[in-house]
């Protein structure tokens, strides 16, 4: 079979600001805004024709050529303003809607349509009936478990998820697209069980890194980096949007632990936010840290530019993800990837395909002495942190480069192809 038998894909990525050069850290844009659109790139890099299709809001040009294979195509629906990805859904039908009366004017055909994220999932099932191509998605996150891992969240905060609407539509999603990409084992195992699915229904292929960018550099350009960015060895970096489940409180909880073993440990907090209800947490955090006696501890760095990103990474000591709730966790295998001892989350995809001590070291964030002991084993042992830091930038090297994990996506969307399209009568 030749390599491009596909030609069009039309990925579905609703929320959050969806760019050529998307502004990481504002509301809803974060590790999957960065998934779709690498993908995208090495889709249109392999030669097939890429619509990565979103919301158009505030004021967004109606698309963004990224090259001759690959443009953002964004869609009017729902207003002006912002919408937040929990009620997103609330207006897939006009989203459905003004997307195929624009397909059909155009006369634009497509092969697969991929949705990532339930919002787009359930509108990219309906378009996908109706164009009769066959729909293959990708949850990135899923509701039970979301909700599962937040019960201890604050009360408001955990109503704001609308969490029983959204696993009965990703139960009758899930039933209804005729494939299911996961990005973990775990999240495999969830979907059978959680949500009754067979086991041949689903495949799990893991996210990528660009691995040209997340790399190590020499000790004298790492002083450089150091000092330009106020970054020390003894910093424990954390990045991502200002969202509960990220768990910002609880590395918070577990800095006077921290401290106690490493005196001169910093947490730098890199956190997005951008909305009323971030900028809420924020000072909800920065209360916290007052209250247990950490706060001259904690340097809040916000935004961090995108072309900073790697140097942060390197910069810092250790790398943590302390996420209540994380589908896969990008930013701890970019920090990999940059040669940085990195501590994860067990409540995410990630911790169990490392080995432990090798590639990465792993503790519960809700056990705020537990997570502490493991940042502390990586700063404190040298033998240890130089093992985290050669094996942890192989490990994420070889398993999650970009370019493989599309070869290996395009082999699904593949099995797929013509499924829809009406049999030829060789009686005729």
């Amino acid at each position: 079979m030749p390599e491009n038998t596909l030609g069009s894909l039309m990925m579905i990525s609703l929320h959050g600001y969806v760019a050529g050069s998307p502004e990481l850290g504002k509301p809803d844009t974060g590790g999957q805004v960065v998934f779709v659109l690498e993908l995208a790139k090495r889709f249109a890099r392999l030669g097939y024709r890429v619509d990565v299709v979103t919301r158009q809001f505030e004021d967004q040009p109606a698309e963004d050529r990224i090259n001759d294979n690959l443009r953002i195509w964004r869609i009017p629906f729902g207003g002006s303003d912002f919408i937040r990805k929990e009620d997103m859904h609330d207006w897939y039908g006009d989203f459905v809607s003004n997307l195929l009366a624009a397909v059909r004017a155009r006369k634009l055909h497509y092969d697969i349509v991929n949705s990532h994220y339930w919002d787009a999932g359930v509108s990219g099932q309906k378009i996908a009936e109706e164009l009769q191509i066959p729909h293959i998605h990708t949850p990135h996150s899923l509701g039970w478990w979301k909700a599962k891992t937040m019960k201890g969240a604050n009360e408001a905060d955990f109503a704001d998820y609308r969490f029983d609407e959204r696993i009965q539509k990703e139960f009758v999603l899930y039933r209804n697209c005729d494939h299911i990409i996961a990005t973990s084992e775990h999240q495999v195992q969830l979907i059978e069980k959680q949500y009754d699915m067979p086991r041949e229904n689903i495949t799990m292929i893991p996210p990528g890194i660009d691995e040209q960018r997340f790399t190590p550099v020499p000790p004298q350009k790492l002083k450089e980096i150091r000092l330009k960015h106020d970054l020390k060895p003894t910093d424990v970096y954390v990045v991502g949007r200002a969202a509960t489940n990220k768990g910002y409180d609880l590395i918070i909880d577990a800095l006077p632990t921290l401290k106690e073993l490493q005196p001169k440990a910093r947490l730098v907090l890199a956190a997005g936010a951008n909305s009323a209800a971030d900028k809420k947490l924020l000072t909800r955090w920065k209360k916290k840290a007052e209250e247990i006696g950490v706060a001259d501890s904690v340097d809040w760095r916000g935004y961090v530019a995108d072309d900073d990103l790697a140097d942060y990474y390197r910069a810092a000591g250790v790398f943590a993800l302390p996420s209540r709730y994380e589908p896969f966790g990008m930013t701890a295998v970019e920090a990999m990837a940059c040669g940085t001892p990195t501590v994860l989350t067990t409540r995410g995809g990630l911790f169990d395909q490392i080995e432990f001590g090798r590639h990465a070291l792993v503790a519960d964030p809700t056990r705020p002495v537990e997570f502490a002991t493991m940042i502390n084993m990586a700063l404190q042992y040298p033998w240890l942190r130089d093992t985290l830091i050669v094996e942890g930038a192989r490990f994420a090297r070889r398993q999650f480069g970009w370019t493989g994990i599309a070869r290996r996506t395009i082999g699904i969307f593949e099995r797929f192809k013509g499924r829809y399209e009406p049999e030829l009568d060789e009686s005729a």
